[in-house]
C-alpha cells in the first residue's frame, strides 16, 4: 500500500482489528473511507481522535473494561489521538444500559473519586507521556452548559420508539419495571460527546452499539462526518460461565496484588483461554503452547507483568508454585490444618476461626465482608459459604490478609 504519510499513522491492521466483534459501518469493498475503516485507516493525514468513554460509577475497574483500554492504546500505537472521556457528568444518571431497574444517584464528590482511582488503574495501559498522544476530558465541562433550547434540540432528533427499542428499555417494558424519562438522556449525552469532541471513531463494548449509533446520528445532525463504531467482546469471567462482573466475584481487578491476579489467571478454563489471550495480550495467537497448563501459566505470568512489571510476574509465578509446594514465599511452611475437627457442613467463617487464622466467627465474617478472605487465591465474600465435605477443601490454601496462610489437609 502506497501513502506519502508519516510512518508515524501507517496503520497496522492486525494490531487494530485483532478481537474486534464489529465495525459499523463496515463495507470492506467500498474504497469510500466513510464507509471502509480500513480506507479512512490509509488515507486520513492527520491522526484520528479515537473515543472511549468510561463512567465512573465504581471505585475498581476489572480486566473486563481494560479490553477497550487495550484497544485505544492499539490506536495511540498507530499514531492516532486517544481521547479518553471521563464521564463524571453521565455518570451521575447512570448509563441505563442492561439493567432491570434505574441505577442508584451518584454525588459529585464520590464520581470525582472514583474517576481519580479510574485514571491510576489505567496509567499501565495508555501512554500518558507522549505528546499529543492522550487527551483526557471531563464531559462535566460542556454537558451542564446545555440550556433547555439546547436540549431538546438533541431530544428531536430522537423518536420514543428508537428508545424503547433499545435492549434494556425494552426488557424493562416487558417486565413492567419503571423507566424515568432522565434515564432517555443519557445516550443522547453520550453521543453528544462525540460532537464535541470531533470524534472519528468510538469504541465500546458490544452492548455500547446503541449509544454509539446515537453519536453517529448527532454528528450527522450537525453536519459533521459520523464516527464509526468499533465494537469490543465482553469478557467472560474467571467462572467460564458468565461475563466478568464484580458483584459475581468472577472478577481480576487491575489494582490487586500481582500474586491474586497470578492465581485467579493461572486457572482460567480452557475454554476461555483462547479469548483472554486474544483481548488481554499481544501474543501471537499461532505461537501459544500446546500443552494446556503451560497457557494458563503464559496468560498469568503476561497479564501481571503488563501492570506490575515483568519482575512482579515473574516473582508472582514464584510465589504462586511455592504455595502449591506448601512455602509462602520463599521457605517459610505453611502450617497445615487437618479438618477431622470439623463437623460438616461447615461455613467458611467457621472454618477461619477453628484453624486459627482469626480469633472469633465474629471476626471472620468481618474479614469476609471485606474482602480480606481468599480460597486457592479467589477472594470470598459471601458469608453464608458452606462445603458439605472436607473432600471439597482438601488441599486448598486459605488466606487472612498478604501473610497468613493455612493448608487444608484430611
Amino acid at each position: 500500500m502506497v501513502s506519502d504519510r508519516s510512518p508515524m499513522i501507517t496503520p497496522n491492521l492486525s494490531a487494530l482489528y485483532r478481537g474486534i466483534s464489529e465495525i459499523f459501518p463496515d463495507r470492506p469493498d467500498s474504497t469510500n473511507p466513510n464507509e471502509n475503516l480500513a480506507e479512512l485507516l490509509a488515507k486520513v493525514d492527520r491522526p484520528l481522535r479515537v473515543k472511549l468513554g468510561i463512567d465512573p460509577t465504581g471505585a475498581d475497574i476489572h480486566l473486563g473494561h481494560s479490553i477497550c483500554v487495550r484497544k485505544l492504546r492499539a490506536f495511540q500505537d498507530a499514531g492516532h489521538t486517544a481521547v479518553l472521556v471521563i464521564g463524571d457528568f453521565t455518570a451521575r444518571i447512570g448509563d441505563p444500559t442492561g439493567k432491570s431497574e434505574m441505577r442508584g444517584q451518584l454525588t459529585a464528590e464520590q464520581v470525582a473519586e472514583n474517576a481519580k482511582t479510574y485514571l491510576d488503574q489505567v496509567r499501565p495501559i495508555l501512554d500518558f507521556d507522549t505528546p499529543g498522544r492522550l487527551e483526557i476530558r471531563y464531559n462535566s465541562e460542556w454537558l451542564p452548559k446545555l440550556d433547555l433550547a439546547k436540549v431538546l434540540e438533541l431530544l428531536k432528533t430522537m423518536t420514543v420508539q428508537q428508545m424503547l427499542a433499545k435492549e434494556g428499555f425494552d426488557n424493562r417494558m416487558q417486565q413492567e419495571n419503571a423507566i424515568y424519562l432522565h434515564e432517555f438522556l443519557y445516550p443522547v449525552m453520550q453521543g453528544y460527546d462525540s460532537v464535541v469532541l470531533e470524534a472519528d471513531v468510538e469504541l465500546g463494548g458490544t452492548d455500547q452499539k446503541f449509544n454509539i449509533a446515537v453519536g453517529r446520528d448527532l454528528q450527522r445532525h450537525f453536519g459533521m462526518k459520523p464516527q464509526f463504531g468499533l465494537l469490543m467482546p465482553i469478557l467472560i469471567g474467571t467462572d467460564g460461565v458468565q461475563k466478568m462482573s464484580k458483584s459475581l466475584n468472577n472478577y481480576v481487578g487491575l489494582s490487586e496484588d500481582p500474586l491474586t491476579m497470578y492465581s485467579k489467571l493461572e486457572k482460567i478454563a480452557d475454554s476461555s483461554i483462547v479469548q483472554y489471550f486474544e483481548l488481554l495480550t499481544n501474543l501471537p495467537l499461532d505461537e501459544l503452547p500446546e500443552n494446556p497448563r503451560e497457557k494458563q501459566k503464559l496468560l498469568a505470568v503476561d497479564v501481571v507483568s503488563q501492570y506490575w512489571g515483568k519482575a512482579a510476574g515473574d516473582r508472582a509465578q514464584q510465589d504462586a508454585i511455592a504455595l502449591v509446594k506448601g512455602a509462602a514465599g520463599q521457605a517459610d511452611a505453611v502450617a497445615e490444618f487437618s479438618l477431622a475437627s470439623v463437623q460438616f457442613p461447615a461455613k467458611l467463617f467457621y472454618i477461619l476461626s477453628a484453624c486459627g487464622l482469626c480469633k472469633s466467627s465474629g471476626e471472620a465474617r468481618k474479614l469476609m465482608q471485606g474482602g480480606g478472605v481468599k480460597l486457592e487465591g479467589d477472594r470470598v465474600s459471601d458469608v453464608n459459604l458452606t462445603f458439605e465435605s472436607p473432600a471439597d477443601l482438601c488441599g486448598k490454601v486459605l488466606q487472612v490478609g498478604k501473610n497468613k496462610f493455612v493448608r487444608l489437609v484430611s
